[in-house]
């Protein structure tokens, strides 16, 4: 019997390589893993960084046909894990039969979503301020990283997730979610009615800025219509950096026992 792969997805403002420790665990439980970056990534931080334009211009819809691309070449329909925006497009992809299953942990604003909260808005400002930067692509400072990721967390450690794993992202996705309810067409659209697609997992961080718990909780709601798996899990103590940061360990265990508990 084949193993069910796993594919890890990352968000805006991290590169791929953050899921290092995952990717060893996963491997540890006997699943075949990789983290593949966005269209535009380079292999690594240092050069991703030096060469920004390479991610510039990149939509959703972009993104999701890069990793189904990498599905199609797999033996078995994987299990899809993203972070952030990597969650929205693991939805998407869950949501289009191409995956097994899902885990999305804090993840950004599907079309249907409501709720707008404060803090949201400021950790998205540094790309809003700007609407030249739909097609550029835009970097965080330390600071701004330490408000959108590492609240829940030391300042020292944010700083140090910052200088070892921050990239440019670019800016597209971000107005793309913003006007999603005012499209019909949105690229931000999952088919949250599929009732024949696999199980799917939301993971919540309860002091997350950039993604916060109410909008987790709007998106649950959003699959009320469909019969197949969804299920919530709440991390009440932790903010945007939570599967990167020291607690990683906690979240990571807490997926696996998720798939066990699927029989995935």
């Amino acid at each position: 019997m084949t193993a069910t792969p796993v594919i890890f997805i990352h968000g805006l403002w991290l590169h791929s390589t953050s899921w290092q420790p995952w990717l060893d665990l996963f491997h540890e439980h006997g699943y075949p893993v990789s983290a593949p970056g966005w269209p535009g990534d380079l292999d690594t931080v240092q050069a991703t960084r030096a060469t920004p334009d390479g991610l510039a211009g990149h939509g959703i819809d972009d993104v999701v046909e890069h990793y189904a691309a990498i599905i199609a070449g797999l033996p078995t329909p994987p299990i899809l894990i993203g972070h952030s925006f990597g969650g929205m497009i693991a939805q998407k992809l869950l949501g289009q039969d191409r995956a097994a299953a899902a885990i999305a942990v804090d993840a950004a604003q599907i079309k249907g979503v409501l709720p707008l909260p404060l803090s949201a808005l400021r950790s998205t400002t540094p790309v809003f301020k700007n609407p030249a930067n739909r097609n550029r692509a835009v970097s965080l400072t330390a600071a701004e990283f330490r408000y959108a990721f590492g609240n829940a967390i030391p300042p020292e450690e944010s700083d140090e997730l910052y200088e070892r794993w921050a990239v440019p992202a670019p800016g597209k996705p971000l107005f793309e979610a913003a006007a999603a309810n005012f499209n019909p067409h949105s690229a931000a659209k999952v088919d949250t009615a599929n009732a024949g697609r696999g199980p799917l997992l939301l993971i919540t961080g309860g002091k997350d800025h950039t993604v916060p718990e109410a909008v987790t909780r709007a998106t649950l709601k959003q699959y009320r219509h469909s019969d197949a798996v969804t299920d919530l899990l709440e991390f009440p103590d932790r903010g945007h950096s939570l599967v990167i940061d020291h607690g990683w360990r906690e979240v990571a265990d807490a997926c696996l026992s998720w798939l066990k508990s699927q029989e995935l």
